[in-house]
């Protein structure tokens, strides 16, 4: 069985590619193939510029990896953890040190950065994880699920710090399940299954794979559907579906069309206890092209 097949992947510099795919889909192994920890057995590929296989130590010059699994000795504290890292890339004690604190700032960790990691959250551990991988500030980076188990708000600081990367002008790939963070983060979107690239595009361009929006109106009585029918019938763009209480119109116009609907359905004698606008999702998409749920 092959974990990928075919994959072609191209980051242009300072922008965010986001690889998508559920679990086995391959999203770990390209990362693990593109940071030189897993040698390919057929094709090729290449990190700013430099052959992941005939040129590995030139590409660890030039990245930073943050995976699944935040890579912190929790027997050091935050500040001995950086400067580790600082040591092992030969900076230097003194600019191991200097870069430590750079990064503490950056990353909002100065205030616990003399507690040993054991006692940080797991927003906090993840964030000292990013910034270890920004010691050598390396000009690509590569985030494997970074936000995989964090709380919302975690999750959220740790997007406002990619985002602050990118600005700076780094290169980031990022794999994720998550359809929002893709949609926040990334440029562009490669979605993988199998080991396949099944779809790539915008966030945009992706849920126009799955169609417009939609007026969905929850019935108070479903004997009105035909009624229901009758009204939105003007305004559609495709077939009315009917699914009990809810009655689904595909349309064009967006919230000027819903305001047409509220009026139609009024108009019609129908009842609704609800109504609105809804627009396709990356889960959407997700559901279309891979058949799984996000």
């Amino acid at each position: 069985m092959r974990a990928l097949d075919g994959l072609d992947l191209d980051v242009p510099t300072g922008s965010v590619l986001g690889l998508l795919g559920p679990n086995g889909a391959g999203k770990t192994t390209a990362v693990s193939i593109l940071t030189t920890l897993l040698r390919p057995d057929g094709g090729t590929a290449s990190v700013a510029g430099h052959d992941v296989a005939t040129q590995p130590e030139r590409v660890r010059r030039l990245i930073g990896l943050s995976g699944q699994y935040a890579a912190v000795d929790e027997n050091l504290t935050g500040v001995e953890n950086l400067v580790l890292v600082g040591k092992l890339y030969r900076l230097g004690a003194r600019r191991a040190r200097q870069r430590a604190n750079e990064l503490l700032e950056q990353f909002s960790l100065v205030e616990p950065s003399t507690r040993l990691v054991g006692t940080y959250s797991g927003g906090m551990r993840r964030r000292l994880d990013l910034a270890g991988a920004l010691v050598a500030e390396p000009p690509v980076l590569f985030l494997d699920e970074p936000t995989t188990g964090l709380d919302p708000r975690s999750r959220n600081e740790l997007w406002a710090a990619i985002d602050d990367l990118v600005t700076r002008g780094t290169t980031v790939l990022l794999t994720t399940q998550y359809m929002e963070e893709a949609e926040q983060l990334a440029d562009d979107i490669v979605v993988i299954d199998h080991g396949r690239r099944i779809a790539q595009g915008t966030a945009d361009e992706l849920k126009a794979l799955v169609g417009g929006d939609r007026i969905e109106a929850r019935l108070q009585d479903p004997l009105d559907a035909a009624a229901a029918e009758r009204a939105l019938i003007g305004l559609a763009d495709g077939v009315i579906v009917v699914d009990g209480r809810l009655v689904t119109a595909p349309v064009l116009g967006g919230a000027e069309t819903l305001g047409h609907a509220v009026v139609a359905l009024a108009a019609g004698g129908v009842t609704v206890t609800e109504v609105g606008l809804r627009r396709p999702t990356l889960d959407d998409v997700f559901l279309t092209l891979t058949g799984q749920v996000s």
